[in-house]
């Protein structure tokens, strides 16, 4: 995907498009979110990129995960799709982008936690009353909407 992008920048620059992403929050048996720091603008955010060509949302969701966290994640539920002008981002080099967002949720996943040292610095869990202020602002938007969820079925 990274080259899709890349080609599609040198034609129109770092002016707005429209990408699809996926990503998922991962959830431990204590019921804590797994959260990446990431390397590019220093905030923390659940596991997740754009959609590469031909691929699936649940295959990026999956990919994304493994590739940031190291784990692999299983039985993805979709959480819901996040568009518009939330979706908004302008990347610390300029570019700019309104995400179309795909967001699942799993608790069920193998492997151990190791960051990627390329786009996540740090992985770890957080507990819902302890999770950073410093949320990538889509992702807030997500966890937000997870919390509510969850709210509803204590």
């Amino acid at each position: 995907m990274a080259d899709y992008v890349r080609e599609l920048r040198k034609l129109i620059g770092s002016r707005p498009i429209i990408l699809c992403g996926a990503g998922v929050i991962v959830i431990n048996s204590r019921g804590e979110i797994l959260l990446q720091h990431r390397i590019d603008n220093s905030l923390w955010g659940f596991p997740g990129g754009a959609v590469e060509l031909g691929e699936t949302v649940e295959q990026t969701a999956a990919r994304e995960v493994f590739e940031e966290t190291g784990i692999e994640v299983e039985k993805l539920k979709l959480l819901g799709v996040y568009s518009g002008q939330d979706t908004y981002y302008k990347y610390p080099n300029g570019d700019k982008v309104y995400w179309i967002t795909v967001a699942f949720t799993s608790n069920e996943f193998n492997g151990e936690i190791r960051p990627d040292n390329y786009e996540s610095k740090e992985c770890k869990f957080f507990s819902i009353e302890e999770l950073p202020e410093n949320l990538n602002l889509i992702d807030k938007l997500v966890i937000d909407d997870y919390l509510k969820v969850q709210m509803r079925f204590r």
